[in-house]
């Protein structure tokens, strides 16, 4: 009898499982009507503002030009020791190189490669993609932790279409960029491949934050020399977006900046999913500036503007509505300020880590006609 129960188990068992394949496989019914309640179900579930924090207003700290003038000049300090940006230019350059993996984009005259070389050999490639129709406006496109830029190829063709320069880079240690063996005195040989490892690098004279934004401001000082934009904007997707949001705070030759599924602030990252590698949560990097501080220093600024984009549905991190806990307050103190814009924009149109038509559609429209 238990024997007999076990075959009809298993048959009905297996039974469902190749069920499941083929409805799965060739999206027969009742595929659309589970497909449905899944998404019912997370359209239900993306309000996640929980926190413990009960005056956001008071870990603002910089209420006036000043305060974020020293702030920035506290920054560049930890960053560089030195209270202003780098001047170096690209350690190297090559002039219309090739990559295959390119050959099908439009509007694409030629392509430069930037190295930077860094401490413990951490060294940059980055990209500058050349339009053959220029408006003669750049934008630099960051990719976050999905790896190479080539994975942004779509945004890249985008802005190309619209007759933009692009100037794309990868993280550290990610894509193109290089993965160095070090010599640690104390844990030995190791394959740096993980932004967490940067900490057994850091040292009392050292930040490897630097890591993340010496490329694109160095690959801007050789830039500015070498071309006379009419603008200069920045868009990063996820670790991306975190570089934009720094860059825009340090580096205010940035115009417009935007910053897609890119950060909280450490009180809301309550779900493990949004807490973020190294340079998320270095506390030597938010007593300076709290990311409340970065976001009032990245907005602030004669035509400057700091716009944050969040997907509802995202699979990665950042989704929901949790930034309605800050938003207004932002708001209000670059109102107080009198100088800058501060925006959120929440994408509801697909649940993907990634930069939405919907969202190239913001950007777009706030570069060229200065409003969303």
């Amino acid at each position: 009898m238990n024997r007999g129960l076990v075959t009809i188990f298993v048959i009905v068992s297996i039974t469902f499982f190749f069920s499941g394949v083929y409805i799965t496989s060739y999206e027969i019914f009742p595929y659309n009507v589970i497909k449905n309640l899944k998404n019912d179900y997370l359209d239900s579930n993306t309000s996640n503002l929980i926190y413990y924090e009960d005056d956001v207003k008071s870990l603002i700290h910089l209420d006036s030009k000043s305060s974020i003038e020293k702030t920035r000049d506290n920054l560049n300090l930890f960053l560089w020791n030195s209270d202003s940006l780098p001047k170096t230019f690209p350690d190297k350059i090559e002039f219309d190189i090739k990559d295959s993996r390119y050959d099908n984009v439009e509007n694409l005259e030629s392509i430069d490669k930037f190295t930077i070389t860094m401490k413990h050999d951490v060294n940059s490639h980055s990209y500058l993609f050349k339009p053959v129709t220029s408006n003669n406006k750049l934008i630099l496109y960051h990719q976050g932790h999905g790896g190479d830029f080539f994975n942004g190829k779509n945004t890249i063709q985008f802005f190309l279409d619209n007759e933009y320069t692009v100037l794309a880079f990868s993280m550290p240690l990610l894509g193109l960029n290089d993965q160095p063996i070090i010599d640690h005195p104390q844990f030995g040989q190791m394959k740096l491949i993980s932004h967490n490892q940067l900490k057994f690098v850091e040292t009392d004279n050292f930040t490897p934050l630097s890591y993340f934004l010496k490329p694109p401001i160095v690959s801007l000082n050789y830039i500015q020399e070498n071309f006379t934009f009419d603008s200069i904007n920045m868009v990063g997707l996820s670790g991306g977006g975190w570089t934009t949001l720094m860059m825009s705070a340090i580096d205010t030759r940035l115009d417009q900046s935007f910053s897609i599924a890119g950060s909280y602030p450490i009180f809301l990252r309550t779900d493990v999913k949004n807490f973020g590698d190294y340079e998320q949560t270095n506390i030597k990097l938010y007593e300076i500036a709290n990311y409340l501080d970065l976001y009032t220093i990245a907005s602030y600024g004669e035509n400057r503007k700091f716009i944050q984009i969040f997907n509802k549905f995202d699979p990665c991190c950042f989704d929901g509505d949790s930034y309605l806990a800050y938003e207004d307050d932002i708001k209000n103190n670059i109102l107080n300020l009198k100088s800058g814009y501060f925006d959120i924009y929440l994408d509801d149109t697909h649940k993907q880590h990634k930069i939405s038509d919907y969202a190239l559609g913001i950007i777009i429209n706030s570069i060229e006609n200065d409003e969303i």
